[in-house]
């Protein structure tokens, strides 16, 4: 199962982190340099969380971003269903 919202698409991205040493020139320093670079993932809000659906009168357990869960608030379950059969993002 890959890390992935299936209604909104959001996966992990890359990104770096810096080591930084120095004194700050507001500090009367010479500088903040970058002496390291470190690769590193963002990874999506995704929430494992059930939800009752009311037609079929059964359980239905999503792996869902916050924004997604937000977006089904707004749209209702069934409509949210159709929206992630339309991706199918495997």
């Amino acid at each position: 199962m890959p890390r992935q919202c299936p209604l909104t698409g959001k996966k992990t991205r890359t990104g770096r982190t810096y080591a930084i040493r120095g004194i700050s020139k507001k500090k009367k320093g010479i500088g903040l340099n970058i002496t390291g670079k470190t690769k590193r993932r963002f990874y999506p809000n995704l929430i494992k969380k059930r939800f009752y659906d009311e037609v079929n009168k059964c359980f239905v357990t999503l792996r869902l971003s916050a924004s997604a869960i937000r977006t089904l608030d707004k749209v209702g379950l069934q409509e949210t269903l159709k929206r992630i059969k339309k991706n199918k993002i495997k």
